[in-house]
């Protein structure tokens, strides 16, 4: 979207672009008296810089703005969403120009004399650790809102929980959270979520605590007493849904009208909702099987497999490994079905299980030679939750 005004100097600075204008204070020429010619906006898809400008500056100007670009951002690359900025000078010429490259890095084109100049202005996220506290009375996204954090913070509670909780069925009204969370700013305005350095999660009598580590092994997230929350198997395999089935030996069947066993849960989500592997394995089947319709199955250690059935499509293809979490399809309504939904189901050599009364192992503990140095952060992150008391801002302390 074009959008063509005549602005004073002062506005011109004040102009709301997604990236500082940084107009002043940089060695440009001293903005006129005169009224400057302002067009801003966002780049749009297939648009080119010449398609941007058409109609307010020449082709000799922009290809005189590409070739002033081109020892520090080639101008023929831009990408779709980003923000940029021309202003012309009362003369027609070119007095500034700004492309937002990412969201810590804006290319500024500038009049300095009768000749431009160019550069790329970096910037830096302003952070602090936010102390966040919430309690469940519907769920984990309006939990999260209600604090004043953005849906993103839910997801990364879910990823952080996913091997204890299962967030489809477990949690109850009254249920609570508390995370120690980075946050980051630029200019003032938070932009996103950095490192969760620990939470906790309160599901009736049980307490569940996560702190982050860093070590030989990567980044992981460990309980207090140094054991890993990873486990063999996710608790389910959509992060947000409900159940409309469970594991039963006599369920009448909506569509067969006969009382059948059901080998397995069925999770009611959206058309399109992803669903993930739960545990590490191989794809052995990814196409059309039977009543399930479009289906994924995997064969896992120790005797398990899994079948993600009536999926509206598949991601992955036979003789695949996948990794826990890899998304391998998405819900839909193929085979025997009513509604969209996923029919997860389980096996022990050869025999089904209820999944969501499978015990997971779980994955390898903090490492011996690493045990000193866990305490000493779990310690520093799980003091940084504070009280509970409500939201609070601290600068962040790696």
């Amino acid at each position: 979207m074009k959008r063509l005004c005549t602005a004073g100097a002062l506005a011109l600075l004040l102009l709301p672009t997604q990236l500082p204008w940084w107009i002043d204070g940089l060695g440009a020429a001293p903005i006129p008296a005169g009224a400057l010619r302002v067009l801003r906006g966002t780049v749009g898809r297939r648009a080119t810089l010449a398609s941007l400008l058409d109609g307010t500056l020449s082709r000799a100007g922009v290809q005189r703005l590409v070739e002033t670009a081109r020892p520090v951002h080639d101008l023929a690359r831009l990408s779709i969403g980003h923000p940029f900025g021309l202003a012309l000078g009362p003369d027609g010429l070119i007095w500034a120009f700004t492309y937002g490259i990412d969201e810590l890095r804006t290319l500024r084109v500038s009049r300095r004399g009768q000749a431009l100049a160019a550069e790329v202005v970096s910037h830096e996220y302003e952070t602090g650790v936010a102390s966040v506290t919430g309690v469940i009375d519907s769920s984990l996204f309006a939990a999260v809102n209600a604090a004043g954090e953005d849906d993103q913070l839910a997801l990364d509670l879910a990823d952080i929980f996913a091997w204890e909780v299962d967030f489809n069925t477990d949690l109850r009204k009254g249920d609570g959270f508390r995370v120690a969370v980075e946050k980051l700013f630029l200019e003032g305005r938070f932009r996103r979520y950095g490192r969760l350095f620990a939470a906790e999660l309160t599901r009736g009598n049980r307490v569940f605590r996560a702190v982050r580590f860093e070590g030989a092994r990567g980044v992981g997230y460990y309980a207090p007493d140094g054991s890993s929350l990873r486990k063999a198997f996710l608790r389910s395999p959509l992060k947000f849904s409900r159940i409309t089935s469970r594991f039963s030996l006599a369920r009448f069947h909506p569509l067969l009208h006969e009382t059948l066993p059901h080998l397995g849960v069925d999770y009611a989500a959206p058309t399109g909702t992803p669903v993930v592997a739960t545990a590490d394995g191989v794809v052995t089947r990814a196409g059309w099987d039977g009543g399930y319709g479009q289906a994924v199955r995997l064969r896992h250690a120790n005797g398990f497999t899994t079948l993600y059935g009536h999926l509206v499509r598949i991601d992955v293809r036979t003789g695949q490994r996948v990794g826990q979490g890899t998304r391998i399809g998405a819900v839909g309504m193929t085979g025997l079905a009513t509604g969209p939904h996923l029919d997860y189901r389980m096996t022990r050599n050869g025999a089904f299980v209820d999944p969501l009364r499978v015990v997971s192992p779980p994955a390898e503990p903090i490492p011996t030679e690493e045990r000193a140095a866990f305490v000493a952060t779990s310690a520093r992150h799980l003091a940084l939750l504070g009280s509970g008391a409500g939201p609070t801002l601290t600068a962040t302390n790696p």
